[in-house]
């Protein structure tokens, strides 16, 4: 119980930090966002709704202050705004209803916009990656040993918490810097637009600059994961060294503490330097390295081969462009069509090597066999043939496939249609789901007739020899039961024989 208890909370907490998320994508967000920058413009902001109008009229954005007082209280539902807990004192009544409502920042509700205003200002191009930073951490790792070393001494709690506190924040800025340098090299060398002047740019980023990092890694994280391996041994006396605020050391506060200041934030961070036995942090990289080598040598090969394949689109894309810049709009709208294939689902036929020969452009993907397309066409759009030639198809054998296909689908419809002759009176029959669909089909007709003639209807069917008849009858029902449902016909009553024997109680000719 108390295991779920926990989960509970935790689901719980969840929830209330994502409504912090909400005035970034709300129908007001730009009046949301200015207010938000407001109140994390300075220290411990404290305003009123009238306030926030007047700074916002000052800085070009006309928010009444009603409105603004609406805003504030809805920042306070979410989470992002507090009540402001100091005393108002106004010379009048009326400003006292004015300025009565006072609001300031929460904590969570600040460091998010402070975030979400470093993404806001962020550009799309390159990131510079604080290399640098890894030899500092070797500094600040040396120093924490050194210290650690010399524990007979009184050590310099402050100064042991600085070193501290440095190696974790070098190493998330450093994290941080590379990932997103890595991650906007991957999206640029994955672009199938790279002309040849962005491609020799990118080329020498990557040559060079992702060498450098290289470089760097590879000269500072083995003595890293040294240094940590060696405190990890000494590490209990450091952690018990580290001053602490008794402040704040309470049951009804929850302390965020820093990094750094518990043994598994330093076990997790030497195991991302490689010592554990998971792939390590500098391998990560080395290998977004080799991946993004790789991909470097593709673009090279498209581009050199792009002329005689076309496989480059941008002269494609920029022609398209200037169709659809002159063209009238139901003229664009089969242009688009045509350009990026929004046809309805249909089966398109690639060559003779077909799974199904009777599929055609009129098959639906959903009842086709799937075509197996090219590696070189799936993956890098190359249609340059490779391989043996297609064989050359063969219609005797697509032919005797299709009638063999014909003749089984021809037996399971003699074979229902002599079930159904067998049980004669379909009053409490039960059949098999091919009768039944076969009774299906030559129903429809069957109850159409008799509805409007009020008079025996039947359906004569020579190829399968079975006669089927509906007689009206009022208050009778049919129930037709099977594996997968149950059929009721209501005012008729339905009888299925053979048509043959029909022909010869009657006397009747057999048609030629």
């Amino acid at each position: 119980m108390s295991d779920q208890g926990d989960l509970t909370e935790v689901a719980h907490d969840t929830s209330v930090h994502r409504k912090l998320f909400t005035y970034l994508t709300a129908d007001a967000a730009d009046d949301y966002i200015a207010i938000m920058r407001l109140f994390t413009g300075t220290l411990l902001t404290d305003l009123s709704a009238a306030e926030v109008a007047a700074q916002l009229r000052d800085r070009g954005i006309v928010l009444e202050p009603d409105v603004a007082e609406e805003r504030c209280r809805q920042l306070v539902v979410w989470g992002n705004l507090v009540r402001a807990v100091r005393e108002t004192r106004v010379p009048t009544v009326a400003a006292y209803h004015r300025s009565r409502s006072r609001f300031q920042v929460s904590k969570l509700g600040g460091r998010l916009h402070r975030e979400a205003e470093e993404i806001l200002r962020a550009v799309d191009g390159v990131q510079e990656v604080a290399r640098e930073l890894l030899a500092r951490i070797v500094d600040s790792l040396g120093q924490i040993l050194q210290q650690a070393a010399d524990m007979h001494r009184a050590p310099d709690p402050e100064a042991l918490a600085g070193a501290v506190t440095s190696v974790f924040t070098d190493h998330r800025v450093f994290t941080e810097s590379v990932t997103d340098f890595y991650a906007y090299l991957a999206g640029v060398l994955t672009r199938y637009d790279l002309a040849s002047e962005e491609y020799a740019q990118f080329k020498d980023l990557l040559l060079d600059y992702v060498d450098l990092i290289g470089a760097d890694v590879n000269r500072n994280a083995p003595e890293i994961r040294r240094r940590l391996i060696l405190l990890l041994e000494l590490l209990d006396p450091v952690l018990e060294n580290l001053p602490t605020a008794p402040a704040l050391e309470n049951d009804l506060v929850a302390v965020e503490r820093l990094p750094g200041r518990t043994r598994i934030e330093w076990e997790q961070l030497a195991v991302w330097y490689g010592a554990g036995d998971v792939p390590s942090g500098p391998d990560q990289l080395r290998a977004a390295a080799r991946q993004a080598l790789g991909q470097l040598i593709i673009n090279a090969r498209r581009i050199l081969t792009a002329s005689g394949t076309g496989l480059s689109r941008r002269a494609d894309l920029l022609k398209l462009a200037s169709w659809f810049h002159t063209t009238d709009s139901d003229t664009a709208h089969r242009l688009y069509d045509a350009a990026f294939g929004c046809y309805p689902v249909r089966h398109l036929l690639i060559g003779p090597e077909e799974a199904d020969p009777s599929a055609g452009p009129g098959t639906s993907w959903w009842d086709s066999s799937p075509v197996d397309v090219p590696v070189s066409l799936r993956e890098r759009g190359d249609r340059t043939p490779r391989g043996r030639n297609s064989r050359v198809p063969d219609p005797g054998a697509d032919a005797e496939h299709l009638l063999e296909r014909a003749r089984r689908r021809n037996e399971a419809r003699r074979a229902a249609a002599a079930e159904l002759a067998a049980a004669g009176t379909l009053r409490r029959s039960r059949l098999s789901r091919a009768a039944r669909e076969l009774l299906l089909d030559k129903l429809s007709p069957l109850i159409a007739a008799v509805s409007l003639t009020r008079t025996v209807a039947e359906d004569r069917d020579h190829d399968l020899d079975l006669l089927l008849r509906a007689t009206p009858a009022k208050g009778e029902t049919v129930v037709i039961s099977g594996d997968d449902g149950t059929l009721t016909v209501h005012d008729v009553v339905l009888t299925a024989m053979p048509l043959q024997a029909t022909y010869r109680q009657s006397g009747e000719r057999l048609p030629a």
